[in-house]
This record gives C-alpha cells, structure tokens and sequence, in this order.
C-alpha cells in the first residue's frame, strides 16, 4: 500500500513547506495529515517527529521499514501540514493520535518518537490500548540537564518567537538545526534535505516554542518520561546517540534502564539517529520488534 494525496491549493507562502505526502483524515474536527507507506497487513509502526519536525524526518527510515511493516507518520498539531495553534502538549497529541488510530482501524501498534515527539509516543499509549511497544528515540525523560544555547528562553517571548519563526535568516535556521545531529556531521545530501528542514521550521506554529520550552519543562519536572514508561509497563526500547549534543546519553541510560527500557547506543549519532544512521536505527528496531519483551523495573 502506498498512499499519496492529490494536491490541494494552498497560497504561496505556504505551498513549499506544506506540500502534503500524505491524507489528510479527519479526527475530533481537525484535520490531520497522515502518511502511509507498506502492506496493508504489516504489523504498524507509528511514527512521531521531533520539534520543528515532520512526516519528512523519517523519509530516510521508511523504505527500510515498508517492505514489511505497515508505516504510519503523522504530523503533530501545529506543525507541517496538519498545522493548528493549540494542541501541543501530551494531553492534546495523545487525544489526536488515538483517535488517528482508532479511525485507521489499527491494532498492535509500535510507537517511535523522535525528541520532543516521544512525549506524543508514550502519550497515545497511555490513552489507547492499540500500542503495544514504545520507542523513545534520543529524548531525555526530562529538561533537568538539556544542554540549550543561552539565548533559548528568549524565543519564548510571543513577539520574539513569532518573528524568528517567520523571518529568521536562513542561515540562522540551518545553525540552529545543526544543533540536533553529531559536530562535525556533514548535512549535504541528507534524508529530507536541510531545504526540507527549514520549510518545516516555517510551517510549525510560533505559539510551540513556549510550549516546548516552557510549559514542557514544567510537566515533565512533575511528571518525567521514565515514570511514565514504568507506568505503562509495555515493551519499550529506547535508542540514542553517542555524540548527542543535547542530553548525556549515559544519565539518559541510567534513568530508563532502571524504568524496565531496553537501551541501544548508536556511536556515531548524534541527536537524530533516524537522519544520520537510518540503516543502524532501523536494525535496532528490527531486532527490537522481533522480540518485544515486558519491562522489568529496577527495584520491583
């Protein structure tokens, strides 16, 4: 199965970023674009961009994944072209993407989301019964020790943020994107291209900066993503990069692996395992999804 959608008109300031791939399917009146790609009976994998992300951020992963698995990417509200101004946090991605499910019809789902697009994973799992594995790819369980520029709580100011979402220099954006693979990493001719990964930065809602930066930070403090896996008490694998420049990859180990997580390292990754090594992300998924196992929390 593979499924495109024809072209919609769009006005032109919008055409390049929000150029769909995909559905658009209707949920809890919104609509919400939906990619899919493999057999129709291949068992579903779900997968969730990070922040400025979109469906494109697994564009490299997919044809290593569709030839058996049924592959299901969503963009998240507020961002590509599902787009929206509210919505952001767990409770409103979670609420959306099981609906996505239950509207698709889905069963024994395995969950994959990318930095900030593992708080949707491990929210839709907490509210539908059709996930049945969580993967957590380079996300930390909270903010306590992201490493961030210092200028980052500034783009939190509405103004501010609005501004630099819309008119930020082009070659301010592709720094800042930078920030999310190894030092050093050769972004030429990568899996969507940097091209791709300003337009999403374009499309996104200038409102998710607060939220993702702020409002975030807060809920996780109270409510961090390793308690919530232990909650859960599903198969999950988390998988993370080495030379992430973002989270120290050893604290992150620790906190899930005590949790009941699987956890894989790739060497030569940096924050976004699903661009830099697609092949070496997609075997460990492999493996993963061959043998799911129950978590066993440290001290139960």
């Amino acid at each position: 199965m593979r499924q495109r959608a024809d072209g919609e008109d769009l006005t032109s300031t919008e055409s390049n970023a929000r150029a769909r791939i995909g559905d658009l399917i209707t949920v809890q009146g919104r609509r919400v674009h939906v990619r899919q790609d493999g057999p129709c009976d291949g068992k579903p994998i779900l997968l969730l961009h990070g922040f400025e992300g979109s469906v494109h951020w697994w564009d490299a992963v997919t044809p290593l994944l569709a030839d058996t698995y049924r592959v299901i990417r969503v963009d998240l509200l507020g961002f590509g072209c599902t787009g929206g101004e509210a919505g952001f946090g767990q409770d409103g991605q979670g609420s959306m993407l099981a609906a996505v499910l239950d509207e698709l019809g889905l069963a024994k789902v395995a969950v994959c989301g990318h930095s900030w697009g593992a708080d949707a994973a491990l929210a839709v799992a907490a509210r539908s019964p059709r996930i049945t594995e969580i993967i957590i790819l380079d996300q930390a369980p909270d903010l306590s020790y992201l490493r961030v520029p210092a200028i980052t709580p500034v783009l939190t100011l509405g103004p501010i943020a609005r501004f630099i979402q819309r008119f930020a220099p082009e070659a301010m954006v592709r720094q800042a994107l930078r920030e999310g693979f190894a030092p050093g990493f050769n972004t030429s001719g990568i899996v969507p291209s940097m091209r791709q990964m300003i337009q999403d930065h374009r499309a996104m809602s200038w409102r998710a900066y607060r939220e993702v930066s702020t409002v975030r930070r807060r809920a996780l403090a109270a409510d961090p993503l390793d308690r919530q896996l232990r909650r859960l008490a599903l198969p999950s694998l988390v998988i993370h990069g080495r030379l992430d420049s973002m989270y120290d990859w050893a604290t992150t180990r620790d906190r899930y692996t005590t949790a009941g997580a699987r956890f894989e390292l790739i060497d030569t990754a940096g924050h976004s395992p699903n661009i830099e090594t697609p092949q070496r992300f997609t075997e460990i998924l492999r493996e993963f999804l061959l043998a799911p196992t129950a978590p066993t929390p440290i001290g139960d």
